[in-house]
C-alpha cells in the first residue's frame, strides 16, 4: 500500500489530557460488563499506546449523545480534545505473536486494563462452531453510560487477534502489520474507515439502524483505527456459537446479558421472569429483522446478510461496513466475490433473515426446555409466518412512503386498501426488477446483471407532471424519465406490452391518489401537490451509492491539504446533511456562502463531491 501525503494535522501535545470537560473519556478503559457476564465470551488482551497517530475524523454530535463532551461544546477541534481522543483510542494489542517473540514494549506505553476481543460464529472459519472465530482485528474499548443509556465502544485496526480467519486457516499467530496477510494483519484501512464514518452517519440520519463512527485515527501508510459505537454491539453470532456447541449454560449467560442491557436501555419491555424473556426473544427478533430486511430491500441496501448472523446487530442494525453499499437502482443480481465464496443478493437477504429468526426460535426452545432440537423442527413455526407478514407489510409501507404519502395517508391505505397497494406494487416491480438485455457480467468486486429503470426518477417526476399537465404522462416521456444510463436502445423500445404496463402504472398510481383524496375529503390536486413536494426530497436526484461513497472518501482525503480540520469537518457535516432525505423542517446546507477564502475552498470541495455522487447515482 502506497504511503499517502501528509494531511494537515491537528496540533497536539504529548502527555495526559488535563481539561475537566473531557474527564469522561477516562471511563473508557477496557472494562465491560460482558467480560464478567459471559466469562468464555472473549479473549482478553493487554494493550499499549500506538505512537504516530493523528485525528482524521471526530463525531461531535455522537460524542455529546454519549456525554463525552459538553452539550455546548463547539464543533471545533482543540489540542486537548485531540490528544484525549488519541490517548483513549490510539492503542494496539499485545498479541500472542508479541508474547512468543518477546516483543520489547516500554512499561510507559502500557494501559493498565485488558481489552476484550469477543468470540462469535463466522461461517468462513474452518471450525464453523465459533471456537476459533470472532473479532480478528478489533477490540472493545469498554462501555459508558449517560442519561439512562449505556453505549458500547469498539475499535477496528488495533492488531491481529487469535480469532482472525488467518490464524485459524494457517494455524499460527501473526505479527500485527504482517504484509503477507490482509485482514489477518490486524490493521484497518483509512479509506475504509472514513467511508464507513460517512455512510453510517448518512444511514443514521435517514432512520436506518446502524452502528456509528465516533472517531477515525490515522497512522502512516494509510492505516487507521476506526472507533465504532452502539447501544448494544452484540450480534446474533455471539449467541449462535453457544448454540452450535450445544452449550446451554454459555448460551443462557449471553442471552441474559443481552436482555439485561436492552431492559436497562429501555429497548426491551420487562416480561416479569426469565422464561418470559426467553419466550419473547424470537418474537422480538422476528419483528426487528422483518423491519430491517424490508428496509434493506426497499432502499436497495446490500449488507451481505447471512445465516451465521455475523454481519448484523441483534436489533437488525448494520455493522461492519466493509461490504455494505447502497445501490442506485435495484441491482438485485449483484453478488460480491469473496474469493472462496459468493455473497447473498439483496432479495436473498430476506431468506437469510428468516433463517436467523428460525435459529432464535431454536435458541428459545433450548433455553426453556433444556433440549436442543434440530433446526428443521421449527420450519413451520408460527413466528416465521409472522415474519413473512411483517416483512410484506413493511415493504408496502416503505413503497407508500417513497411515493410521498403522509403517515396518516399510509396507515389508512394499509388498513383499507391492501388490494390497491398490491396492484400498484405488482406493476412497480415490473419496472423495478427489469434487467438489461446485456445479461450477467463481471464487475470489479463481483458480478451483476444491470437493472435498467430508476424508480426514484419516475416517483419524483410523475406527480409534478400530473399536477401541471392534468393528463397522464405519454409513454415516450415516461420511458425517457425512467430509463437509466444502463438501458440500451433495445431496453427502451416501447413495444405493445410495455406501453400497457406504463398505462397500468399510472392507473394504479392514480387509484391510490383518488382513494386518499376521497377519504380525507380533499382534492386530487392537493394530494398530488403533497406527493410532489415530499417525493422531491425522498427521491432526491443525487443520492449516495456504494461506488460514489468510495470516490467521495478518496476526494475528501485528497483535499485535506487545502483545508483545516475544522473546515473539512464542516464539509463532511454538510455533505451528510445534504444526503438526509427525510421531509422534515431541516434545511439543506447553504451552498452559496462565500465570505472567506476558507469558505470558498470548502464550497468548491462540496460541489466536487456532490458531482461525484451524481456521476454514480445509478451504480452499485
Amino acid at each position: 500500500m502506497k504511503p499517502r501525503k501528509k494531511p494537515q494535522r491537528v496540533p497536539v501535545r504529548p502527555g495526559n489530557p488535563g481539561a475537566p470537560q473531557y474527564d469522561r473519556f477516562r471511563l473508557i478503559n477496557g472494562n465491560h460488563d460482558f467480560q464478567k457476564a459471559v466469562p468464555d465470551g472473549a479473549v482478553d488482551y493487554s494493550v499499549r499506546l500506538r505512537p504516530g497517530g493523528t485525528l482524521a475524523y471526530f463525531n461531535y454530535d455522537l460524542a455529546k449523545e454519549m456525554g463525552l463532551i459538553p452539550d455546548d461544546h463547539p464543533q471545533k477541534m482543540n489540542r486537548i480534545l485531540a490528544q484525549t481522543v488519541l490517548d483513549t483510542f490510539g492503542i494496539q494489542i499485545i498479541n500472542e505473536y508479541d508474547l512468543l517473540h518477546r516483543t520489547p514494549i516500554s512499561k510507559k506505553q502500557m494501559k493498565p486494563n485488558t481489552y476484550m476481543a469477543t468470540r462469535y460464529l463466522q461461517s468462513q472459519h474452518p471450525d464453523r462452531t465459533g471456537r476459533t472465530s470472532g473479532d480478528g482485528r478489533s477490540i472493545w474499548n469498554g462501555q459508558i453510560s449517560y442519561r439512562g443509556t449505556t453505549w458500547d465502544i469498539s475499535s477496528c485496526g488495533t492488531g491481529a487477534t487469535c480469532l482472525s480467519p488467518a490464524t485459524a486457516i494457517h494455524k499460527k499467530f501473526f505479527k500485527t502489520g504482517d504484509p503477507s496477510v490482509s485482514y489477518g494483519c490486524g490493521y484497518s484501512d483509512l479509506e475504509d474507515g472514513m467511508a464507513a464514518a460517512l455512510l453510517s452517519e448518512i444511514f443514521y440520519r435517514n432512520g436506518i439502524a446502524t452502528e456509528r463512527t465516533l472517531a477515525v485515527l490515522e497512522y502512516p501508510k494509510g492505516f487507521s483505527v476506526n472507533v465504532r459505537t452502539g447501544t448494544n454491539l452484540l450480534r446474533p453470532s455471539h449467541l449462535f456459537r453457544y448454540l452450535k456447541q450445544g452449550d446451554r449454560a454459555g448460551l443462557r449467560s449471553a442471552v441474559d446479558y443481552f436482555i439485561d442491557r436492552q431492559v436497562a436501555n429501555g429497548h426491551w419491555p420487562k416480561q416479569g421472569s426469565r422464561n418470559k424473556d426467553y419466550a419473547y426473544l424470537p418474537a422480538y427478533i422476528a419483528t426487528r429483522f422483518a423491519q430491517a430486511t424490508a428496509r434493506f430491500e426497499s432502499d436497495y441496501l446490500f449488507v451481505w446478510l447471512d445465516w451465521d448472523g455475523d454481519n448484523i446487530l441483534m436489533d437488525g442494525g448494520i455493522i461492519d461496513y466493509g461490504s455494505v453499499r447502497q445501490f442506485g437502482l435495484y441491482h438485485h443480481e449483484y453478488r460480491f466475490d469473496d474469493t472462496d465464496r459468493w455473497s447473498t443478493t439483496i432479495p436473498e437477504q430476506k431468506r437469510k433473515a428468516r433463517y436467523i429468526v428460525q435459529t432464535f426460535i431454536q435458541i428459545s426452545d433450548f433455553l426453556l426446555r433444556g433440549k436442543k432440537n434440530p433446526i428443521q423442527t421449527y420450519t413451520r413455526h408460527e413466528l416465521l409466518a409472522m415474519f413473512d407478514r411483517e416483512f410484506e407489510q413493511q415493504l408496502n409501507r416503505h413503497l407508500l412512503y417513497k411515493i410521498g404519502f403522509h403517515e396518516s395517508h399510509r396507515e389508512y391505505l394499509l388498513k383499507e386498501h391492501q388490494d390497491l397497494i398490491k396492484k400498484f406494487k405488482r406493476v412497480f416491480s415490473y419496472f423495478e426488477k427489469a434487467k438489461s438485455h446485456r445479461g450477467p457480467h463481471k464487475v470489479l468486486d463481483g458480478r451483476t446483471w444491470d437493472a435498467i429503470y430508476c424508480m426514484r426518477d419516475i416517483l419524483r417526476e410523475l406527480p409534478v407532471h400530473l399536477l401541471g399537465k392534468e393528463m397522464v404522462m405519454p409513454p415516450e416521456l415516461f420511458m425517457e424519465t425512467i430509463a437509466s444510463s444502463y438501458a440500451s436502445k433495445r431496453d427502451k423500445t416501447l413495444h405493445e406490452a410495455k406501453v400497457r404496463k406504463i398505462q397500468e402504472f399510472q392507473k394504479r398510481y392514480w387509484a391510490l391518489v383518488q382513494q386518499t383524496a376521497k377519504r380525507f375529503k380533499t382534492t386530487e390536486r392537493k394530494i398530488l401537490l403533497e406527493l410532489g413536494m415530499r417525493s422531491a426530497i425522498l427521491n432526491q436526484y443525487d443520492r449516495i451509492t456504494g461506488n460514489s461513497i468510495l470516490e467521495v472518501t478518496a476526494k475528501v482525503l485528497r483535499e485535506r491539504k487545502r483545508l483545516s480540520f475544522d473546515d473539512m469537518h464542516k464539509v463532511i457535516q454538510d455533505f451528510i446533511h445534504y444526503q438526509k432525505m427525510r421531509p422534515d423542517p431541516d434545511s439543506k446546507p447553504d451552498m452559496t456562502n462565500l465570505n472567506s477564502v476558507e469558505q470558498r475552498r470548502s464550497l468548491e470541495v462540496m460541489h466536487k463531491i456532490i458531482g461525484l455522487v451524481r456521476e454514480n447515482r445509478e451504480s452499485l
